[in-house]
């Protein structure tokens, strides 16, 4: 990946699709599930420092939380993958909030894949998967149908902005998945709510992360890079993070003047200026 890039930072990509999934429905891909309520992080307990990273946890809204994975081979190693995902999952939220939730594995297939088994089972458990084959997607129609719509300015609706983000696994082979996404990004900056358009854009990039061309995946943060959305995600971020150190130079200096430290130590200890550790001062004063 290329160094500098804004939107390669994870908290910013993270706020920006979970502000951006909220409400959407699954029913663009033929799931009749609940609509998803907030975006789950996705850094779960190691179990083994080789395991591929989940693609999305979602908590709908009747509290079930989804793990969705996106694949291009039916295998059996990805089914031992998708047990280990669960497990580690149900150890986080259990040492969270002390509660087992309902648990939905949904694995979306490219267009590589025509069928797979819907479960997986051994006599200790059973995993019950539901799937979305990208290859059953009428792919042309849904492309053409949103090209006509954005060419006659039209406002895309939900359904259509979810089908743009999978659209491009329809493919088959990376080659093909590579000429789709291209297509589907072209598409997509036709876009005039940005909000919208930077939701498809990294959409795509979380669905497309193990086929997309590394150097074209760094383009399209780029770009994001430089939208009013990325930014004001961006400058938030940042906020918070000056905040966060200047309530530590606060800490630090409540507990250098609490040890009479001298206030040139201060002043070198925390960055502050003479008048803001006065200030400082002056304040644990009145709250004695």
């Amino acid at each position: 990946m290329s160094e500098g890039i804004v939107y390669q930072n994870k908290d910013v990509e993270f706020k920006m699709i979970s502000e951006t999934f909220k409400e959407k429905s699954f029913a663009a891909y033929g799931l009749d599930l609940p609509k998803i309520k907030e975006v789950l992080p996705t850094n779960l307990p190691v179990v083994f420092a080789n395991e591929m990273r989940i693609d999305n946890v979602f908590l709908l809204e009747d509290d079930s939380v989804a793990i969705v994975d996106y694949e291009s081979e039916d295998k059996v190693s990805n089914r031992i993958k998708y047990v280990n995902y669960i497990g580690r999952f149900l150890q986080r939220y259990y040492q969270d909030k002390k509660k087992i939730p309902d648990m939905r594995m949904i694995v979306i297939y490219t267009g590589d894949v025509q069928r797979a088994e819907a479960s997986f089972e051994t006599k200790c458990l059973t995993l019950s998967m539901e799937q979305v084959f990208i290859s059953k997607l009428p792919e042309e129609e849904i492309y053409q149908s949103i090209k006509s719509k954005l060419e006659n300015n039209e406002t895309l609706s939900d359904t259509e902005l979810m089908q743009l983000i999978v659209l491009p696994l329809a493919g088959k082979g990376k080659e093909a998945k590579q000429q789709i996404i291209e297509n589907v990004i072209t598409l997509t900056k036709q876009i005039k709510d940005e909000t919208k358009q930077v939701f498809v854009l990294s959409g795509v990039l979380v669905t497309t992360d193990k086929f997309i061309d590394e150097k074209y995946a760094d383009n399209i943060r780029r770009y994001l890079s430089m939208t009013k959305v990325a930014r004001l995600y961006e400058e938030e971020k940042q906020e918070a993070v000056n905040l966060a150190r200047k309530d530590e130079r606060v800490q630090i200096a409540e507990n250098l003047i609490k040890a009479d430290a001298d206030i040139l130590m201060i002043m070198q200890g925390t960055g502050l200026t003479r008048e803001q550790i006065e200030e400082i001062r002056n304040k644990m004063l009145i709250n004695k």
